[in-house]
């Protein structure tokens, strides 16, 4: 598991980031962490692989302190996608972008074909395979940059901002790579604004304001209350939205639940 433990951050020019954070990730979680910009989301997912070195308190991954490892030891296990992919990129074609961990890591040709295919269908990059990927739109990026990443199958995966840019066809991807990484028991960490897509992945929620953790819990839990995720500057999932005006007893997260409602509702009548 990763632990976070009472972190304080505090940058060179003074500001300070995070305040008292404590957080455990447990292996096989899913996790969203959401707030307003500036809340400390990003900040926080550096502190995952050692990026940052908290100015207090403690982070550890797999009970190694973070402050004794390197960044390299630590990303073998926790692989990050930052929100903006030209900080990441830097191969001259779309295919060597992705091989290049896969090679540092160690992979047989045979497994790095076998890798590198795969994530090209899986993010729709195939046609682009000997493309530079500088040379790509933002989306296309985004999704090469999770790709190199997603390649090795980190036991760790973080994203920062996932769904931006992407189109439904490609969220619904990302769904399902998700789904196949809880089949493996592999965590995921999700720095997100998107409310929806994270209700319907079935992420938990960790709220972030000012530094602090608001609350946490099951997106139902947490999603489903608006005065707290107004504090946060976000706005519940449409459905839940509409399904509380009209005096739903409970939070309606999918389609599939607002159907069996209304059938229910009208079978009364």
């Amino acid at each position: 598991m990763i632990v976070l433990e009472e972190v304080d951050y505090v940058y060179p020019n003074g500001f300070q980031a995070l305040r008292g954070v404590s957080l455990t990730i447990r292996e096989g979680a899913f996790l969203a962490i959401m707030g307003r910009s500036g809340a400390g989301k990003t900040t926080l997912i550096k502190h995952l692989n050692g990026l940052l070195k908290p100015s207090r308190g403690r982070v550890t991954v797999d009970g190694v302190d973070t402050r004794k490892a390197t960044v390299a030891q630590l990303s073998r296990k926790v692989g990050i996608v930052f929100q903006n992919p030209d900080h990441q990129l830097f191969a001259e074609t779309v295919e060597e972008e992705i091989a290049f961990p896969l090679k540092n890591f160690g992979f047989t040709p045979s497994e790095m074909r076998e890798r590198i295919d795969w994530v090209l269908k899986l993010f729709n990059l195939e046609r682009y395979r000997h493309h530079s990927p500088l040379s790509l739109s933002g989306g296309e990026k985004k999704r090469v940059a999770m790709a190199s990443i997603v390649a090795w199958k980190p036991k760790y995966l973080v994203l920062d901002e996932p769904t931006l840019g992407q189109d439904r066809e490609n969220k619904l991807k990302l769904r399902k790579l998700f789904q196949e990484f809880r089949r493996e028991n592999r965590t995921v960490v999700m720095v997100t604004h998107d409310v929806e897509f994270a209700a319907e992945c079935g992420f938990d929620v960790a709220l972030l304001a000012d530094g602090k953790i608001l609350a946490s819990g099951s997106a139902r839990e947490v999603l489903s209350k608006p005065k707290l995720l107004e504090e946060a500057s976000l706005t519940a999932p449409q459905l839940v939205e509409l399904f509380l005006k009209l005096g739903s007893p409970k939070p309606v997260f999918t389609v599939e639940e607002a159907e069996r409602l209304i059938l229910n509702l009208a079978g009364r009548g």
